[in-house]
């Protein structure tokens, strides 16, 4: 059986419509996942498993698929791909709508947390795009969707764009190098939120870049890093260099690592040349164990 001309049409019209950053909060939306439910460790997976247990059934060690449902879709889509006829390309990637708490769907928003994407439309009910899970959906089925328009302004859409992009192309930091910053990272996600100097001092900054000469796999490697900050620490008196002192005192420069003084600096004072060759520091993906 083939889509009607009719159904096609409908689906391609609806579509026109829709864009990157899209989302949906229909009721009854479900996602899909593989699972090996004889070693779950998901809570779906493990939830399902459990059940099956229960009610004495056997958990064999294959793929089987797990749906659970979700308060809401974002489509990840490019805008060009999902304009599209459904014929020429009739899939759509989608991620799923969670809720987390205000400060970190502020975070989200400063893209200071790359497994999430932040959509504006639904910030407000504190709900972000979860970018560890993606789905493949015909689009057939987005077409008959309510559709709330995710982001209203070019700088929303170009952020969103923005936090897919760094999900996908963050830097693979040498594991001497994790293993030498974990003092640093974990103290660095610990005082973020302290209602502190410290932590004031933290919230400020927009990212953190390092940059390695002569490069990274290299005897000695000298690194060189860049606090850029959004604003001076908003409620206490700037004191950079008192903190900067102090994090990276806790990176362990036994090894072949080393550095001078790092730099805390707007985006517009560091030069093109510093910018790209150095590497995004994403703390909440460096290690934690």
């Amino acid at each position: 059986m083939c889509l009607e001309e009719e159904d096609e049409q409908t689906i391609n019209k609806a579509l026109q419509e829709w864009r990157q950053g899209d989302a949906s909060l229909d009721d009854d939306l479900e996602f899909l996942h593989l699972a090996d439910l004889s070693r779950p460790h998901s809570n779906a997976s493990i939830q399902i498993a459990a059940s099956l247990k229960h009610n004495g059934e056997t958990v064999e060690s294959k793929p089987t698929p797990v749906l659970q449902e979700v308060c809401g879709i974002a489509v990840l889509s490019q805008t060009c791909d999902i304009v599209r006829g459904c014929r020429e390309r009739p899939f759509l990637e989608v991620a799923p709508l969670v809720e987390v708490d205000k400060q970190t769907v502020e975070e989200i928003r400063r893209l200071k947390r790359p497994a999430y994407a932040y959509v504006p439309a639904v910030a407000r009910e504190q709900l972000v795009a979860d970018l560890d899970r993606t789905m493949t959906v015909e689009k057939s089925l987005i077409s008959a969707l309510n559709r709330i328009p995710g982001c209203k302004t070019d700088d929303q859409r170009r952020d969103f764009a923005l936090a897919l992009a760094r999900k996908r192309s963050r830097f693979p930091f040498p594991d001497d190098f994790v293993t030498a910053a974990r003092k640093f990272q974990r103290n660095m996600v610990k005082k973020h939120d302290s209602q502190t100097e410290e932590g004031a001092h933290l919230r400020a900054i927009e990212e953190i870049r390092v940059r390695a000469a002569p490069s990274w796999h290299d005897e000695e490697v000298e690194l060189e890093w860049w606090l850029i900050k959004e604003h001076d620490p908003e409620g206490v008196q700037a004191d950079w260099q008192t903190f900067i002192d102090k994090w990276f005192g806790l990176f362990d420069k036994t090894g072949r690592f080393d550095f001078g003084m790092p730099t805390a600096c707007r985006l517009e004072d560091i030069t093109a040349r510093d910018y790209v060759e150095s590497d995004r520091l994403d703390l909440d993906r460096l290690s934690v164990s």
